[in-house]
């Protein structure tokens, strides 16, 4: 968005890339402070309106009632961690994540990176074999 626009203008291309959404299929709901939150496939995004466009305040997850759960990779198996607690992730709730994910960025015009296109990317990544790990062994001596 050009930075000559002013508010008015702003709501108009705020209102047009949630009209877009809604005609893909997607349910818009607002949230405070101004933010949307999109969803379809059981999955949401909660997304802002910027002076450079619209932009996600928070990634994209799976809805849990009114709340996200983003994903979490602890190395050897994936989580959904939302305000109840961590749970797995199955398979079929990632495949659905990733199709939220590419069908969200082609209607907002939103660039697919190469990572982004091989499957689903977490929100945080916590490795166990990292985490707390034991200092370096000392030998002792024979002597």
């Amino acid at each position: 968005m050009s930075k000559g626009k002013n508010q008015s203008d702003m709501q108009l291309d705020n209102r047009g890339w949630l009209e877009r959404l809604k005609q893909a299929g997607f349910t818009a709901t607002d949230r405070e402070g101004g933010r949307v939150l999109v969803s379809k496939y059981g999955c949401g995004a909660i997304i802002e309106n910027t002076a450079e466009g619209p932009r996600f305040a928070v990634r994209p997850g799976l809805l849990t009632g009114n709340n996200l759960a983003q994903l979490l990779d602890r190395g050897f198996q994936k989580f959904w961690q939302g305000p109840e607690g961590n749970f797995p992730a199955l398979a079929r709730e990632l495949k659905v994540l990733h199709s939220f994910e590419q069908d969200l960025r082609a209607v907002m015009g939103l660039t697919s990176l190469y990572n982004l296109s091989l499957g689903t990317v977490s929100s945080r990544y916590i490795y166990d074999r990292v985490e707390g790990r034991e200092g370096p062994k000392v030998h002792q001596s024979f002597d």
